[in-house]
C-alpha cells in the first residue's frame, strides 16, 4: 500500500470517489487540482486520449514574482487564471471539474472562480 493511503485514508477515498465519477473527454476536458501546504497545482487532461493539455503551478517561473507564497488563496487566484489564459489559448472553453477529494472551500475555490471568471465554464 503506498505512503499516501497510509497517511490519509479518508481523503484517498473522497478522491477516488471524485474520479468515479468525473471523467475528461476531448470535448469536456478534466480540470484537476492538487493543493500542497506550499503549493497548488492545476492541470487540464483528457482521459480518453490520457494527456495533459494543460498545466500551471505555484512553481512556474512567469508567476513566482507575482505571489509570495504557493499555499495560500492569492496563489490559487493567480494559478486559476493562468491556467484559463493557457486553456484559452488552446480553445478549450469547458471543462469538468475534479477537486480531488478536497473540499471545496478556500484554495480550491478561488481557483475555481478565477476560471469561471476568466470565461470557462464548468
Amino acid at each position: 500500500m503506498n505512503k499516501a493511503r497510509q497517511t490519509y485514508p479518508a481523503l484517498e477515498r473522497r478522491r477516488l470517489r471524485v474520479r468515479k465519477k468525473v471523467k475528461g473527454t476531448a470535448d469536456r476536458p478534466r480540470l484537476a487540482v492538487y493543493k500542497s501546504l506550499n503549493h497548488i497545482y492545476a492541470q487540464i487532461v483528457d482521459d480518453d486520449a490520457e494527456r495533459t493539455l494543460v498545466a500551471a503551478s505555484s512553481l512556474s517561473k512567469e508567476i513566482r514574482a507575482e505571489i509570495k507564497s504557493g499555499g495560500n488563496v492569492e496563489a490559487a487566484r493567480v494559478i486559476g487564471g493562468l491556467i484559463a489564459r493557457r486553456a484559452l489559448e488552446k480553445n478549450i472553453r469547458k471543462l469538468v471539474f475534479d477537486r480531488g477529494g478536497y473540499v471545496y472551500h478556500g484554495r480550491l475555490k478561488a481557483l475555481a472562480d478565477a476560471v469561471r471568471a476568466a470565461g470557462i465554464e464548468f
